[in-house]
């Protein structure tokens, strides 16, 4: 199996991460795609595609911690937290009108650090085998349990006031499984005017800008990220002789060789620049944890 490679995609609004995977899979000739985490049909912005064998290093990007840009409206709620859904609450314009920029920036404060957030009801979190947005829109009522995030950045850019509504541009960075409609809804709520959101764009993974990502229409041509890059920006490169390559690929230690890791989990490459596989420290010694195939596009 040839290894593939990493390719970033500028998701347009309107389509599915799936739809776009399916795009890529056409474009690429090849059924082995997946992604690094999903975005709403109304979301756009940076999708981490993984190709063929490449898809094994998808599990140690999706966790990275993201930014997105996005605009949030003040006045109103909505059953989805965002705009694709019913709005089931509106606040009074002299509500509306109460809400001042001191109490905005107290309740984004609050809202920053390290939180507990309940997820949206439509969202892509499973419960009990089934995703919680299919039981959602099948009527079942969900409950979703609290998890700990953390938002490092949550800024507000511009502030637009109308009657019956405030708009906000914001800018937030933060972990892995952090949901912008949850921010949205949760403001919404301390300011006692309801929110939801109507823009978002994902502008970053990790290391990786979607400055860098391709259109939808240039998924066939656009060059992948080898492997062997694309886990060194990931992970760091931990850089392995000839031998040291064949022993990881036979599932060896690399005995005492754990002070030369930039880091555990590493991205373990060889003398020809070749991604061996995934490596972490066990003990002083060195012991990998995924390895790709050998092919001439690893």
């Amino acid at each position: 199996m040839p290894a593939g490679g990493v390719l970033l995609v500028d998701k347009p609004a309107g389509m599915t991460s799936h739809d776009v995977v399916s795009r890529a899979r056409k474009a690429r000739g090849t059924r082995k795609v997946g992604h690094a985490g999903t975005l709403d049909p109304m979301a756009t912005g940076l999708l981490v595609l993984g190709v063929d064998a490449a898809t094994r290093l998808l599990t140690f990007i999706v966790g990275a911690d993201k930014t997105y840009t996005a605009t949030l409206l003040l006045g109103a709620t909505t059953d989805t937290d965002d705009a694709d859904g019913e709005v089931v609450d509106r606040a009074s314009l002299s509500d509306i009108a109460a809400v001042t920029d001191g109490a905005i920036d107290e309740g984004i404060a609050a809202l920053t650090g390290a939180i507990s957030q309940v997820p949206t009801t439509v969202s892509a979190i499973k419960v009990n085998g089934r995703r919680a947005y299919d039981l959602a829109r099948e009527g079942v009522e969900v409950e979703l349990k609290a998890r700990d995030v953390v938002v490092s950045r949550f800024d507000v850019i511009e502030r637009r006031r109308e009657d019956d509504r405030i708009e906000l541009d914001v800018v937030v960075d933060c972990s892995s499984g952090t949901y912008i409609r949850a921010l949205a809804r949760d403001l919404g709520a301390a300011l006692g005017v309801g929110g939801h959101l109507t823009a978002l764009r994902r502008t970053r993974i990790g290391p990786f800008s979607v400055t860098d990502a391709a259109q939808l229409d240039a998924l066939a041509g656009v060059p992948l990220l080898t492997p062997a890059d694309a886990g060194a920006t990931v992970l760091g490169a931990f850089q392995v002789s000839a031998d040291e390559a064949r022993d990881l690929r036979h599932g060896k230690r690399l005995v005492g060789a754990a002070s030369r890791l930039p880091a555990s989990p590493a991205a373990a490459i060889d003398p020809e620049g070749v991604l061996i596989g995934v490596v972490e420290r066990r003990g002083v010694d060195v012991k990998s944890v995924m390895n790709l195939p050998t092919g001439e596009n690893a």
